[in-house]
C-alpha cells in the first residue's frame, strides 16, 4: 500500500512539474492578453496529455514494480480508463491552437490549419497521429471490442505507439516550450526515452531472455476431463524463475497457427523449480488447437504476472473461491510452499461434478493443510442474480455461513467475469474490506 502512495504521488508531481515548467517558460503570460488565451489553453491541454499518455504507456509496459503492486489487470484497466480523456485532451490541444494562432494571425481556423501544414511537415505527421489515436480509442469501446478478434485488436494497438512517434517532433521542432536552453527540452527528452525504454525492456527484452534461459517443452498433455487438458513444461533452471503460484503467464506454443498469438493461462499447480503447468479448457478456435498439443512442443512465454499470491495476503486467514476453469489458480496458490495462512477455507463451484477441475487435487492439498473445503455443485436458480447453487441458495447458504470467519480473512476469487462480480458483491456485504478481496481478470 505504501508503494501504491508512492506511485501515485510519482503521477501527480509528474503533472505538477509538467505545470511548473510551462510556468517557468513565462506561460502566465498567454493568459493576460485575451487573442492568446485560447493558445495558452491548448499549451496546457497539450502538456497534460502528453504526460497522462506517457503515463498511460507506462502503465501498459509490464513494469515489474507496477504488476506486483496494483496486478496486472488493474493497471491495464486504469490505462484503458486514462484513454478517451487523454484523447480529449490532445483534441482539444490541437483545436485550441488553430483557434488561438489564427486571433494572432487574423485568419479562420480551416486557413490556420493549412498555415501550419505549410509551416512544416511536422505538424502534418502530427495530425496523423491523431487520427491513429482516434482509431486505437474506437476500437477500445466495449461494445466495439467484444466483437474484435484478439489478433485485430493487438494489432491495431500497436498504432497507439505509432500515434505517439508521429506527434513526437513537432513538440520539439514547433514548440516554443521545448526550444533549445529550455528546462522543458532535456525533461520531456526524458520521459519519452525512460517511457519506450520501458516498453523495450519489459515487453521484449526480458521475455526473450527468459524464454532462452528456460528453454521450455512440453512434457505431459494429460486429459482431466472432457474438453480440459493440463500440460506440463519443463526446461533450464526453473527454480531461478520468480513464479509463485496463483500467478499467470502469456504462453506462445511453437505449433502452426499458434506462435503469434499470446495465451494467458494461470498455474494450475504451484512452481516447483521443475515444471510448470497450465490447465486449459477448450473454450474456442485457439484453445481447440491446444487439445492437439504434441509433447515436445517449444514453449515461449512473458511473466510471470499477477499478485493472485500469497503476497497479497494482510490477514493470518484466508478465503479461497473459484469456479470451472477459476479453479485452477486457486489449486495453485493452495499448493504454493510460502502460502501460510492459518485459517483457510475453500469454496469451489461447478455446474456437474465434471466441472469442479481439479477436485481431487484440491481435495488433498486440504487434508494436507488441515483446510475446511466445501463443494457447491448445480445450476443457478431461476430469475436470481446469485453465484450460489440453486441447492445451496434454496437452503439460504451465503458467503457469510459458508466462510463464517470471512469478515476477517483475504478473499481470493477466480471464475468466470459475471460470477467473480456476484461473489465480490456478496463479499463485500459480508463486510470484507474491497483491500482484502483479489480478483484478477483476463479480458484484453
Amino acid at each position: 500500500m505504501r508503494r501504491a502512495d508512492f506511485l501515485q504521488i510519482l503521477v501527480y508531481f509528474s503533472l505538477a512539474i509538467v505545470m511548473a515548467l510551462f510556468l517557468a517558460d513565462k506561460g502566465a503570460a498567454y493568459f493576460t492578453h485575451p487573442n492568446r488565451i485560447a493558445t495558452g489553453l491548448g499549451i496546457v491541454a497539450g502538456l497534460i496529455g502528453s504526460d497522462l499518455l506517457l503515463i498511460m504507456l507506462i502503465l501498459a509496459a509490464r513494469i515489474p514494480a507496477i504488476d506486483r503492486t496494483f496486478g496486472h489487470d488493474k493497471a491495464l484497466a486504469l490505462h484503458r480508463k486514462l484513454g478517451k480523456p487523454v484523447f480529449y485532451l490532445i483534441v482539444a490541444h490541437m483545436g485550441l491552437l488553430i483557434v488561438g494562432y489564427g486571433i494572432q494571425e487574423g485568419i479562420n481556423p480551416v486557413a490556420e490549419i493549412f498555415s501550419m501544414i505549410e509551416n512544416g511537415q511536422d505538424i502534418l505527421l502530427s495530425y496523423a497521429g491523431l487520427l491513429l489515436m482516434a482509431i486505437v480509442i474506437v476500437t477500445s469501446l466495449v461494445i466495439v471490442r467484444k466483437k474484435l478478434p484478439y489478433e485485430f485488436w493487438f494489432v491495431v494497438h500497436l498504432l497507439s505507439y505509432a500515434s505517439v512517434l508521429l506527434a513526437l517532433p513537432h513538440q520539439f521542432t514547433n514548440g516554443q516550450l521545448f526550444a533549445e536552453g529550455t528546462w522543458a527540452r532535456p525533461y520531456w527528452m526524458a520521459l519519452y526515452v525512460v517511457t519506450f525504454a520501458s516498453i523495450v525492456i519489459f515487453r521484449v527484452l526480458v521475455p526473450v531472455a527468459r524464454t532462452l534461459k528456460h528453454r521450455l517443452r512440453v512434457t505431459e498433455v494429460r486429459e482431466e476431463a472432457e474438453g480440459v487438458i493440463s500440460i506440463t513444461m519443463a526446461g533450464r533452471n526453473l527454480d531461478q524463475l520468480p513464479a509463485r503460484g496463483g500467478q499467470f503467464m502469456n504462453w506462445r506454443f511453437w505449433q502452426p497457427n499458434m506462435l503469434l498469438k499470446a495465451h494467458p493461462f494461470s498455474f494450475s499447480a504451484a512452481p516447483d523449480g521443475k515444471s510448470l503447468r497450465i490447465t486449459v479448457r477448450n473454450l474456442g478456435r485457439q484453445t481447440n488447437r491446444m487439445m492437439k498439443m504434441r509433447v515436445g512442443t517449444r514453449v515461449s512465454f512473458e511473466g510471470p504476472y499477477g499478485i493472485f499470491t500469497e503476497a497479497a495476503r494482510t490477514t493470518p486467514n484466508a478465503v479461497l473461491i473459484g469456479s470451472g476453469i477459476g479453479i485452477t489458480p486457486i489449486r495453485a496458490l493452495l499448493g504454493d510452499p510460502k502460502f501460510g495462512a492459518a485459517n483457510i477455507s475453500v469454496i469451489l463451484r461447478g455446474s456437474t461434478n465434471e466441472n469442479v477441475y481439479l477436485w481431487q487435487e484440491v481435495y488433498d492439498l486440504c487434508v494436507e493443510k488441515n483446510a475446511w473445503l466445501r463443494v457447491l455443485v448445480g445450476h443457478r436458480p431461476r430469475g436470481v442474480h446469485t453465484w450460489l447453487s440453486a441447492e445451496a441458495f434454496n437452503k439460504g447458504d451465503r458467503l457469510s455461513t459458508l466462510a463464517p470467519n470471512i469478515k476477517d480473512a483475504d478473499v481470493f476469487i477466480c471464475g468466470p467475469a459475471p460470477w467473480m462480480d456476484l461473489v465480490i458483491s456478496d463479499a463485500k456485504k459480508a463486510g470484507v474490506k474491497p483491500e482484502r478481496i483479489h480478483a484478477e481478470r483476463f479480458d484484453f
